[in-house]
């Protein structure tokens, strides 16, 4: 049985690009699964030829989608982006 919460993957999408309004395209350049093994969300950027994931906590989709607090996804996105940005061309 999955533990999915309720939240909308378009919409913490959409939420993820009004924190990074230059992070591309939702379903093209960054895309938002819920992972019933990882019991998270799973965020997969991609720019040109690089590929990341990152892993948001538990809770921290939630408490970003309700306007409580978006630290840890802003964190996660900002590591992503930069890991991204040092890959070589």
């Amino acid at each position: 049985m999955s533990n999915k919460p309720d939240i909308d993957k378009n919409e913490l999408c959409e939420k993820i690009r009004e924190i990074y309004p230059d992070i591309g395209t939702c379903g093209i350049d960054i895309d938002v699964t819920y992972s019933d093994e990882q019991q998270r969300w799973v965020v997969d950027l991609k720019k040109d030829a690089h590929e990341l994931k990152t892993y948001l906590e538990d809770g921290d989709a939630e408490l970003c989608l309700t306007g409580k607090q978006c630290v840890g996804l802003g964190i996660e996105i900002a590591q992503l982006v930069g890991n991204i940005q040092r890959m070589p061309g």
